[in-house]
This record gives structure tokens, C-alpha cells and sequence, in this order.
């Protein structure tokens, strides 16, 4: 037998009108009967019923709480964490240049360790150009006439000769170094005395020329400068023999030199003002 939607609504309503009943039955009942009554009684029975079940509930779930509790101190805002982010941004800024100060301290403490060590009187430039083309092995520096920089001054790194000033402006020069294919170097090999010139070439490699064939000549030999020619104090470091060949139609051995600065990524440098008192005068090479 079908049930319409009306009846089962109005039978609803009957069941909803007695539990209200009920309620308000049992809950005058508990305030006339106080906290000694049988409802009274009933309830803590129910509730001490229920305790060990509401502790297992606990404990089950407390890992659970503990977790949540955890992640939920773990979140930051949007503005929090763009403020970290740029506080990080702002370290590491911060280390970069402090690493770029110690890095140049470095290079300017052996500068002036080579010239105090002997006894030059010298001037420290920084290198503010660079080769402009491939065919040329000029740089720039900040000093100038203003410095006493003149054309013809020898420039040293700490490390040993690069090259010469060839044009001086008030407040810069520019220094042809001596892998340019136009620079020379009168030289000569320490362990034997021979004499000879270091000349650039336009791929930037050394060459020790005109040395005599009756020489012997080792790889690892040390080249300095000879002081021949008045350009160049005598004895500054320019390399070491790198390789020797000699063939039966040359004139001379050749003679290729690895260059004892490292010329590329040059950044400070020292221009020699005046020549140290030993050094032979003459005119130029």
C-alpha cells in the first residue's frame, strides 16, 4: 500500500510534537529533583560510562592534533615570506661584495709587497679598458699626466712585466702590453745570460728571438728583462722558456715563452715612474 506525501509528512509532526514533549517532561523533572535525583544519577552513570571511550578517542587522535598543531606554526603570511625573501636577497648581495673586497685586497696586497720589495717608485692604476680588437693588446688605465704618468713607463702586475705606457691623457693611459705584435723586450735567459728579445704576436703568444744557436736553452728557463735599451729595469720577471725548436735552416732557435702575468682579466697594475738606480742608461729599443 502506497503512502502519500501528505501522510508520512503529518506523521512526521506527530513524532517531532512528542519528543518536544518529552523534553520538556524529563528536563522539569531534573530541576524538581535536583542534583541527587534519579535523572542526576543516570546522567553521571552515562558519562562515566562514555569517559574511557572519549580517552581512547584522545589518545588515537593526539598525533593528529600534535601534526596540525606543527604545520599550522609553520605557515607564514605572503608579506612574511616576501620580507624573507628579500633579507636573503639583500645577504647575499652583501656577501658578494664582501668577497669582491677580499678579493681585491688580495691583489692589492701583493702589489704593493712587490714594490716595496724592491724598492720601486711606482704608482697602483686600476684597468678600466680593455682590448678594443683583436689585432691590438692595449689597455686602458685611471691615471694619467696628472699622476706623473708619462709614455714610456714600464706597467707591472705583481706577478711580473705587462707592458709599457705608450700615450698619456690628463687622467688616463693607455698601456700597450708585451704580447702585442708590435711590443719587444730586451730579455735575456738567467740561467745562461744569452740575450735576446721577447716579441707579441697577433694570436697574444710570446717569442724569445735572437738567441744564438751555440746557447743551450732548457724548457722551464727563466726570462727577465735585460735593462738593455733604458725602457725596462733589469731583472723584472717576464716568463719561462715553454718550448724549443730548433731546425737546421734557422738562424736562430725558436723560442716560445710562456708570459709569467696573467694578462687576461687584468685588473690592478702598478706604473714604474722612474727606473731603481742600478738600472744601464741608453737610448730606446
Amino acid at each position: 500500500m502506497r503512502i502519500s506525501r501528505r501522510e508520512k509528512s503529518g506523521g512526521d509532526g506527530w513524532l517531532l510534537a512528542l519528543l518536544v514533549v518529552a523534553s520538556f517532561v524529563l528536563i522539569t523533572l531534573y530541576f524538581r529533583q535536583g542534583e541527587g535525583g534519579a535523572l542526576s544519577s543516570a546522567r553521571e552513570s552515562f558519562h562515566a560510562a562514555l569517559a574511557p571511550v572519549g580517552r581512547a578517542g584522545q589518545a588515537a587522535t593526539s598525533p593528529v592534533r600534535a601534526v596540525g598543531s606543527w604545520v599550522s606554526d609553520l605557515t607564514v603570511s605572503r608579506a612574511d615570506l616576501e620580507t624573507l625573501r628579500d633579507q636573503n636577497a639583500q645577504l647575499r648581495q652583501r656577501l658578494a661584495e664582501l668577497e669582491e673586497a677580499r678579493l681585491e685586497n688580495e691583489r692589492l696586497r701583493e702589489l704593493v709587497g712587490f714594490v716595496q720589495a724592491r724598492e720601486l717608485d711606482a704608482l697602483g692604476a686600476r684597468v678600466i679598458g680593455r682590448p678594443s680588437t683583436s689585432w691590438e693588446a692595449v689597455i686602458v688605465i685611471d691615471r694619467g699626466r696628472a699622476d706623473g704618468v708619462e709614455a714610456g713607463m714600464p706597467v707591472l702586475a705583481a706577478s711580473g712585466l705587462i707592458g709599457q705606457v705608450i700615450e698619456a691623457a690628463e687622467n688616463s693611459a693607455r698601456v700597450r702590453l708585451i704580447t702585442d705584435q708590435r711590443s719587444g723586450v730586451a730579455a735575456i735567459l738567467q740561467s745562461t745570460r744569452a740575450e735576446g728579445v721577447v716579441r707579441g704576436s697577433i694570436d697574444g703568444a710570446l717569442s724569445l728571438d735572437f738567441v744564438s744557436r751555440e746557447t743551450t736553452v732548457t724548457v722551464g728557463d727563466v726570462v727577465l728583462t735585460s735593462g738593455m735599451g733604458g725602457v725596462y729595469p733589469r731583472g723584472l720577471l717576464v716568463g719561462e722558456v715553454a718550448d724549443v725548436q730548433v731546425e737546421d735552416a734557422d738562424l736562430f732557435p725558436r723560442i716560445r715563452v710562456r708570459g709569467a702575468a696573467t694578462l687576461t682579466g687584468l685588473e690592478e697594475v702598478v706604473v714604474l715612474l722612474s727606473p731603481p738606480a742600478d738600472t744601464p742608461a741608453g737610448g730606446g729599443e
